[in-house]
């Protein structure tokens, strides 16, 4: 597992490795060139929506971008203390990602522990958008959740399931952290 900071390498090395310029990889994805440029020179640790969207591009797994030896096992086990930070604090909310299934090689479903922070900013005009489906289980706290054009309070032991391709994203309601169990599945 490599480290956040390092995140930013390894995307540029599948880049290099693809024979993709830094135009061709944004024109790929719809990610603007600087942007690409800021998370290759680890300026910016993008959401993982954003990976996801990158590793599809670079045709290599999420896994591969961690840095991570291949699976060959049909299972994984992720004990508590060994949940890597994704992105941590590292998408414009500061929502950070813990990884729960970091240890499966080329799956579709990859699930995160969610935290958004108790003070983050309140940036209505970005959103999350990606091709897939996600499900979202809020653990603890309140959290607003913002979806196309529609609002939703949700609480604790509260499950929004809803296609990833609409423009969301989510806040705290009560300046204290939520935390979720999140599932983003992508498709091939």
């Amino acid at each position: 597992m490599i480290k956040e900071e390092e995140v930013g390498k390894k995307i540029r090395e599948f880049r290099l490795n693809a024979g993709l310029t830094l135009n061709q990889l944004a024109e790929k994805t719809g990610i603007s060139q600087g942007y690409v440029s800021k998370i290759e020179n680890s300026q910016n640790a993008p959401p993982v929506s954003t990976l996801l969207t990158l590793a599809r591009a670079l045709n290599v797994s999420m896994s591969e971008i961690f840095g991570e030896d291949e699976n060959k096992k049909p299972i994984s086990l992720v004990k508590k203390n060994e949940r890597p930070f994704v992105a941590k604090n590292g998408s414009i909310f500061g929502y950070s990602y813990q990884a729960l299934a970091h240890k499966i090689h080329n799956k579709h479903l990859n699930p995160y522990i969610l935290t958004i922070p108790a003070n983050q900013k309140r940036e209505t005009d970005f959103h999350f958008e990606h091709k897939g489906e996600e499900m979202l289980f809020v653990l603890k706290g309140k959290m607003k959740f913002l979806y196309g054009d529609e609002e939703f309070i949700l609480g604790k032991g509260d499950c929004v399931f809803f296609d990833s391709s609409i423009p969301h994203n989510g806040f705290s309601c009560d300046n204290k952290k939520v935390e979720c169990l999140i599932v983003i599945y992508t498709p091939e």
